[in-house]
């Protein structure tokens, strides 16, 4: 691998004066800096510290008032961070900038870090390999995009905008045959930050949009798809437009999903676990198990991949999003989908995600119950056929998924697994962040409440 040495002598030759790195938070929003070459040699084989209030305040950096790891009560110092120097990209968009990925580590500078995204993923694929497998991930996300500003979605108070296009056009040759430039402008973009994607379509709605991301090996799969959301944005701001990856913006169209796409790779012979040419629908026993702990978990840790007051408003019947643990065979209606393959494509779709989820927490969240599930040999029960609505209110009660944040919160923070997989530390500060959450908004009136109420009440 290139040293930071060698890097800064090719920038140099390059004409190259800065580059420019982000970190995830707990939300998975992206939070950085642009450093001096001089400050980037110095700090590319060692670590540097960022203000470790990026871990303690919200999407709206407001702080919060019941967290322990770090507050007011510690002053926030720096934490320490290093840079992945595997991880660059250039941005074509500030010529050629270099991009690097960051990760926090712990005060030791080698440790893991307890509570940073990345690395309670890279500590769950650990687990993952101990037990004798890798991953393969990749990512699907639904957004939808506005013929609009930053500035102006806030003088019109996020109401009456306008979307880039009109009508429910899912899968349209017509719209993007329309805004070809816009399209293929799009995927080149998404080329040249090494965010390859398998396909790029409309969805059902307004100016809705679905990318696939190409699969990759777990870490990189979800630095692709944290990085996918935020230049995606960046990339329509640039055209004058606006995307969001809100779960749901309008209850008049279905919500954005951020789907997962899995399979584990026996380290032993390099092969697909999940693939038993004599399995039912080429399942293997593995591929059984995990999708038996896939089930078994999405309750408790549902937190971690529906992590907003949004996502629950998407999680209704009949709205292409799941309602309760539910698996079958190529059923778009279950949680979890079961995608018969070759030993190259088997594989298991996670559909209950949605687009505002962290995506190192979603692959975190995924990896660690299918791991149980290998682990306990949990059995797997018989697919769903057909409408998994029709059935839902008959399933067991573990089964049926929290509605709201602040239960599902409530789970997780009672989950032995996720304190024994996830670690205390992880786990009160993501139970902190989610109470806080769903503090923020109930101390806020909101427009249903004026019109119910103000009147008639």
């Amino acid at each position: 691998m290139e040293s930071g040495s060698e890097k800064v002598a090719r920038y140099k030759e390059e004409g190259i004066s800065r580059v420019k790195l982000g970190l995830a938070d707990i939300d998975g929003v992206l939070r950085g800096k642009y450093i001096s070459l001089d400050k980037f040699e110095a700090i590319a084989g060692s670590t540097s510290g960022f203000c470790d209030c990026v871990l303690g305040w919200d999407v709206d950096d407001q702080l919060y008032d019941n967290a322990t790891y770090t507050g007011w009560h510690t002053a926030f110092p720096d934490a320490l961070y290093r840079l992945d120097l595997t991880s660059e990209r250039r941005l074509a968009d500030e010529g050629g900038m270099p991009y690097f990925i960051g990760e926090f580590v712990a005060d030791d500078g080698a440790s893991p870090h307890p509570i940073c995204p990345r690395q309670r993923l890279k500590q769950t694929l650990a687990l993952l390999a101990e037990a004798g497998f890798a991953a393969r991930m990749s990512f699907e996300y639904e957004f939808f995009v506005f013929d609009e500003t930053p500035h102006s979605i806030r003088e019109k108070n996020y109401q009456n905008l306008v979307p880039l296009s009109p009508g429910n056009f899912g899968y349209s040759v017509l719209r993007t045959n329309a805004l070809s430039d816009l399209f293929n402008e799009f995927m080149d973009h998404c080329d040249a930050l090494d965010l390859p994607l398998e396909g790029l379509h409309c969805e059902t709605g307004p100016g809705v949009w679905e990318a696939a991301i190409a699969v990759d090996d777990a870490l990189a799969a979800a630095d692709k798809a944290a990085l996918f959301k935020t230049f995606t944005k960046s990339f329509f701001q640039r055209q004058g437009m606006v995307a969001t990856f809100m779960a749901k913006w309008s209850m008049d169209y279905p919500g954005q999903s951020g789907h997962c796409h899995q399979s584990l790779i026996d380290l032993g012979t390099g092969k697909n676990a999940f693939f038993d040419p004599d399995g039912n629908q080429g399942m293997s026993a593995i591929q059984a198990h995990y999708v038996a702990g896939l089930q078994k978990y999405l309750r408790p840790f549902l937190a971690m991949t529906a992590p907003t007051i949004n996502s629950y408003t998407r999680l209704v019947k009949g709205a292409w999003a799941p309602t309760a643990a539910t698996w079958g065979f190529e059923n778009r209606t279950t949680a979890l989908r079961v995608i018969r393959g070759s030993e190259k494509s088997q594989r298991v779709e996670f559909r209950l995600g949605s687009a505002d989820a962290n995506p190192y927490l979603v692959a975190c969240a995924n990896l660690a119950s299918g791991l149980l599930g290998i682990q306990g040999r949990l059995e797997l029960g018989s697919p769903v056929v057909g409408n998994a609505y029709a059935i839902q209110d008959e399933l067991p009660g573990e089964w049926q998924l929290p509605g709201n944040l602040r239960d599902a919160t409530r789970a997780f923070s009672a989950s032995r697994e996720a304190r024994e997989v996830f670690g205390d530390t992880f786990v009160d500060h993501f139970v902190a962040s989610r109470e806080w959450e769903v503090r923020e908004y109930e101390r806020h009136v909101n427009d249903w409440q004026l019109r119910r109420y103000f009147e008639v009440i």
